[in-house]
């Protein structure tokens, strides 16, 4: 484990007492109840508090307390024990004040988190300059096959935290390298908010696609009992590594405003906030390439990205990011040398050698429990290789041997290097490209 890994973890939600430690006001708070209760129908006071990530003792009672005295809401019935077990429906009175509220923004969930709270996180949780050494490159990309050239260069490019040029034709690892060393380097876990307020506008941060929660493992994370504990507002998740692809647009790279329901989306990059970014297949964007980098270099620089509100203001986030642009795509043809000089770190994924393409057999057999054959190997590369003039690619022994047990079990026959079953596997899994022709009718 790095240093700064060691770092992340001394940094935790807070532990919240009462609704001034949620930095937003009772107006905010209540708010966001009453929509909950509205669109629910009737919810107890736990459900209430479960909903909008709060603790109900000291903080969502003290929100049903003024909602009742504004008589917002009525007790309907309990259904557990003590006042979080009291059920609450709106009155007439609240319903006009939820549709009230309902036009400013439709957004119910967990309570967003402040502006200053969610940059102190992150700042807190942010890679100390840590930096990785052989040892590290080697063990993080164990079982997978690169030329010693390539470890050399990727170990330099992540410790300078600069953004990382990855070229090459496809499969062979660029995406692995990237996502391996990544982790290495950034660490497992980081804390991060449902959602941001700021100046009553929500900004959703959390993404169910793209951020995997971790259970909470520690004793303390939650002190039942005593009626305090840790922020709920944040949730503990493996640090982010977003890919995306040919779909990116600049319009991605800003605070997507949703006009229906009147909140934001979090971009790409703040999503990824504390992680790796990985934009795949660079080049194939709408977006020229020139564009898209310049659309980094101050968030690269300073550290900090600058976002826009629908209403015109722009707001100050960290970016504590891992850039990793790859493309299959010939860097001349896609941009220009002044371009690159502006990346640093260029790294050339090639196409393995026979001696690595062989130790990427042994490996994937090994995993896949299918006995090496060094002949049938010898005659796989000859016949589907050699006489094809096809380069070996760091990822067909996965594919090949994928496909080999397939056609094995249908045929009922034990997954073997034999040359009918490497015949069958290659034959589906290679196109000849430019031999098909379309049949027209006249």
């Amino acid at each position: 484990m790095t240093a700064g890994a060691r770092e992340v973890k001394k940094w935790a939600p807070p532990a919240m007492r009462e609704p001034e430690d949620t930095g937003l006001n009772l107006g905010l708070l209540t708010d966001l109840a009453i929509k909950t209760i509205y669109f629910a129908g009737y919810l107890s006071g736990k459900e209430i508090a479960d909903r909008m990530k709060l603790p109900f003792t000291g903080v969502v009672d003290q929100i049903i307390e003024f909602m009742k005295r504004e008589k917002w809401i009525e007790t309907r019935g309990q259904t557990g024990i003590g006042e979080a077990g009291f059920q609450y429906i709106i009155s007439e009175k609240g319903s006009d004040k939820a549709r009230e509220v309902l036009d400013r923004s439709m957004y119910t969930g967990p309570c967003p988190v402040t502006l200053p709270q969610y940059v102190y996180a992150m700042k807190a949780q942010a890679r100390n300059r840590s930096y990785v050494t052989q040892d590290t490159i080697e063990n993080s990309i164990k079982g997978f096959e690169f030329e010693q050239e390539v470890k050399d260069r990727i170990g330099p490019a992540v410790n300078s935290g600069k953004a990382v040029f990855m070229y090459g034709p496809p499969g062979n690892g660029k995406t692995t390298l990237a996502s391996k060393v990544g982790r290495a380097v950034l660490g497992e876990d980081i804390w991060i908010p449902y959602s941001i307020d700021v100046d009553g506008q929500t900004i959703r941060v959390f993404d169910s696609v793209n951020h995997e929660v971790l259970e909470m493992v520690d004793s303390d994370e939650k002190r039942a009992g005593t009626g305090v504990v840790r922020d709920p507002r944040w949730v503990r998740i493996r640090r982010p590594m977003i890919m995306v692809g040919g779909e990116l647009t600049m319009g991605g790279l800003d605070l997507v405003y949703d006009p229906i329901n009147k909140f934001y989306e979090a971009p790409y990059q703040m999503k990824a906030n504390g992680g790796l970014f990985f934009i795949d297949d660079f080049g194939r964007q709408t977006m020229r390439p020139q564009d898209l980098l310049n659309r980094w270099i101050v968030p690269l620089e300073s550290r900090i990205d600058f976002l826009t509100l629908s209403t015109g203001r722009k707001i100050e986030i960290p970016f504590n990011v891992l850039i990793f642009f790859s493309t299959n795509l010939d860097p001349k043809e896609l941009v220009d040398e002044a371009f690159l000089r502006r990346i640093p770190y260029k790294i050339e994924i090639g196409d393995p050698s026979w001696e690595q393409f062989r130790q990427i057999f042994m490996i994937m057999c090994e995993k896949t429990k299918i006995p090496f054959d060094q002949q049938g190997l010898a005659y796989l590369v000859q016949e589907w290789y050699v006489k094809k003039n096809r380069p070996p690619r760091a990822v067909h022994p996965r594919d090949i041997l994928g496909q080999l047990m397939d056609m094995a079990r249908y045929l009922n026959k034990p997954p073997r290097m034999t040359k009918e079953l490497l015949d069958h596997a290659a034959s589906s899994y290679f196109v000849e490209l430019g031999e098909y022709k379309a049949v027209t009718t006249s």
